[in-house]
């Protein structure tokens, strides 16, 4: 594991006085509706009682705000500016998350060079300890930049649609952060299934991929069914649970919400166990 990413470890295990958790939500490939569900299931997380704040990652092709229909005065890479703390660049939604707009143009992760990467971990302590969840939408895609923040949270959602491209591509995904960290929690999430023998289908043959070649056992969060208010919903601006709660994929996202929290309250320990066995392995 890179310095970097021991670091942001480091950092979030220094607040386990509180059962905080980082959590990053990944895609094989873009198309898969990865912040979209990254969105509502914060909002669905927060309408159970918790403290959920964004970040969104995929700098320079940021949409979390345009998914809310809002206009954040500052983006991530203000954080930069040194007149500036995080608390200024966060932002509360309509909707009842706080979130950090990755903003449009040409900046990447790839930008990060150390100083940033140390100013975004010293900026990240002052509100890690404020919130029960922190979900970081990634960029689409696996590099070596990206790969310091999902290997940094304590658990990886890996979002894919049953198409083959898709479910191949997040394979690859899966293994590149697997030969990364071995005891990661990674957990499955399959969009867009058109109807529930397809995303229950889609769900046991990932796992069963991941089981047959990496002997690593991947924990099923359920699937969204395809639904015409997601479209709807876009068009809109506003977040699907918001726009029509009863909808199919709502109903879905909820639930897959109200699952994960459920089981958490019965296995919920401090962040120090969550990271007692990961290894200092340099990224390959």
């Amino acid at each position: 594991m890179s310095d970097q990413a021991e670091n942001l470890r480091k950092l979030i295990e220094s607040s386990n006085q509180k059962q905080s958790k980082v959590i990053a939500i990944v895609s094989g490939k873009g198309g898969v509706g990865k912040s979209n569900i990254c969105l509502n299931l914060s909002i669905s997380f927060a309408n159970l009682g918790n403290r959920v704040a964004i970040i969104d990652l995929d700098i320079g092709m940021g949409n979390v705000d345009v998914l809310m229909g809002v206009t954040p005065r500052y983006h991530l890479m203000d954080l930069f500016d040194p007149q500036l703390s995080i608390w200024d660049i966060v932002e509360e939604s309509p909707h009842g998350i706080s979130y950090i707009g990755g903003g449009a143009g040409f900046s990447t992760l790839a930008t990060f060079n150390d100083e940033k990467m140390n100013r975004f971990f010293s900026q990240m302590e002052l509100i890690e300890k404020h919130y029960d969840y922190i979900f970081l939408d990634m960029s689409a895609g696996a590099t070596k930049e990206s790969l310091e923040f999902i290997l940094a949270a304590h658990e990886v959602f890996i979002l894919t649609t049953p198409e083959p491209p898709a479910m191949t591509d997040a394979y690859s995904m899966l293994k590149f952060i697997y030969l990364q960290d071995h005891e990661k929690p990674l957990y499955v999430i399959v969009n867009r299934a058109e109807t529930e023998k397809e995303g229950s289908r889609t769900l046991n043959s990932f796992k069963h991929v991941a089981k047959q070649f990496l002997k690593k056992d991947i924990i099923e969060l359920g699937y969204v069914p395809d639904d015409s208010n997601v479209t709807k919903a876009v068009k809109a601006q506003v977040p699907l649970i918001v726009w029509n709660e009863q909808s199919k994929a709502s109903k879905a996202i909820k639930g897959i919400a109200s699952s994960y929290i459920g089981e958490e309250k019965i296995t919920t320990t401090k962040l120090s166990q969550f990271i007692k066995n990961v290894k200092n392995i340099g990224i390959k």
